[in-house]
């Protein structure tokens, strides 16, 4: 079923490759809006000169796409503002990295 909770818990599919943390406990998942069939994501990076940033976006859609059946459009979107902070993490991603 399509629903916000649904495709955050797809979204916790997508590993940082360099911390080995999903992208919603590492707190990069601004915001999941969806309209009847379409979901939009916006999210952020650490830093916007990450070079995982094409990577985090297409597999974002990818999971959303593969996850979630009667999922139409797809769309996930880098923003800046607000800056990401560590305070964005869950407890979880902190524990896991030692902090």
């Amino acid at each position: 079923m399509l629903t916000e909770q649904a495709v955050r818990e797809a979204l916790t599919e997508v590993l940082d490759p360099e911390l080995g943390v999903n992208i919603v406990d590492l707190g990069l998942v601004y915001a999941i809006d969806i309209d009847r069939d379409a979901v939009a994501v916006t999210m952020t990076t650490t830093t916007p000169a990450c070079p995982l940033n094409d990577y985090l976006t297409s597999e974002a859609e990818r999971m959303v796409r593969e996850r979630i059946a009667g999922v139409g459009a797809v769309s996930v979107q880098l923003v800046w503002e607000p800056p990401w902070s560590p305070d964005l993490m869950s407890a979880h991603a902190r524990a896991l990295l030692g902090g």
